[in-house]
């Protein structure tokens, strides 16, 4: 592992802060918190209205003294203070409660691959203002992979992609260790914004902000493959009116418009694959891709990956929450480092 296993043993509580959802794990409860990385403000008085998913549906609703924000973006905490008000918030007066008798509280978070120093500092002055006294940080590719049950520490290859709201990360990882991975700027919201920008364009049609996911709407049945639906009757603001206005949507047009960040992705997992060790690449032609994360449900997205890879694809059993429960699963002691014994004489 690149993190001690002993030090997070230690540790009470994990916490992954994602760009679309927050989510805690205690120590010998299990996940208590997952909700949206959502709050909402009173800028005149500066009062916390609400968090989580009653924020997320105040976004576009609000009057103007209230401002819905986002404290964290892309993996990396962006406003420390409003991230340390949301979690108290989300944590609730009894669990807080619970976690300050624990003697020298410790927190374990996890971090996008190759997160810079300020972006690791932010998340741990976070967790350190809400009163932990440690904080141990595992990069989210280790803890992806052992929340989904992928043999991490033995000396096979195992492919993990984590499809984020912001930024898709894909690793090769063997022996506990990331041997090569990728950092794709490229996540559900770029292709619900491509999905956004054609109606616009096309259609002169305006989604609401707080609709079901464009993507979702637009292409359900078997999703991006060809063999879906032939049009999806879309509801939404005429651009030049501003009235409200149905049109069908030729779902063939659709699958077009997001060609472009999906493009972004396939080449992100040819780069890895070039720079894997062959004998680990033979190794993925049978074990293939798993893909964890909340947009790793896009449909159709898993096929479109075997058709370009040609290796096998599948979905973690519960792909939204493995990252936290990988790090919940290793505070629980769940995980065994590999020993190595040298060989004497």
């Amino acid at each position: 592992m690149t993190v001690s296993l002993e030090q997070l043993r230690r540790c009470h509580v994990a916490v992954d802060l994602g760009a679309a959802r927050t989510r805690v794990y205690v120590k010998g409860t299990g996940l208590v918190v997952d909700e949206p990385s959502v709050a909402a403000v009173n800028t005149r008085t500066g009062a916390l209205i609400a968090v989580g998913t009653f924020a997320e549906r105040m976004t576009g609703r609000t009057p103007d003294y209230i401002r819905v924000v986002r404290p964290v973006s892309g993996g990396t905490v962006v406003d420390i203070e409003m991230a340390q008000r949301m979690l108290r918030h989300l944590l609730g007066e009894k669990l807080r409660r619970t976690l300050r008798r624990k003697p020298r509280l410790r927190a374990a978070a996890c971090t996008p691959h190759d997160a810079d120093p300020l972006a690791q500092r932010a998340t741990v002055e976070t967790l350190v203002g809400l009163g932990a006294r440690r904080v141990e940080l595992v990069d989210t590719l280790i803890a992806a992979a052992v929340g989904c049950g992928l043999p991490v520490e033995q000396p096979t290859a195992t492919m993990i992609m984590v499809c984020g709201a912001a930024a898709t990360q894909v690793a090769v990882l063997s022996l506990g260790s990331i041997v090569t991975a990728q950092r794709i700027p490229v996540g559900g919201e770029a292709i619900d914004h491509a999905v956004v920008q054609h109606l616009r364009h096309a259609h002169e049609l305006m989604l609401p902000s707080q609709a079901v996911r464009p993507l979702q709407i637009a292409l359900h049945g078997n999703g991006i493959t060809a063999e879906g639906p032939a049009s999806t009757l879309i509801h939404g603001r005429d651009v030049a009116t501003g009235l409200a206005r149905s049109v069908h949507v030729d779902t063939a047009a659709v699958r077009d418009a997001i060609h472009t960040p999906l493009t972004a992705v396939l080449d992100g997992i040819g780069k890895v694959l070039r720079d894997c060790p062959p004998d680990l690449v033979a190794d993925l032609t049978d074990r293939g891709i798993m893909m964890v994360g909340g947009s790793a449900l896009l449909p159709g997205l898993d096929q479109k990956l075997r058709d370009a890879t040609g290796m096998p694809v599948a979905i973690a059993e519960r792909p939204d929450v493995c990252v936290v429960m990988g790090l919940g699963a290793m505070l629980e002691g769940k995980i065994a480092p590999m020993v190595l014994n040298p060989l004497s004489g």
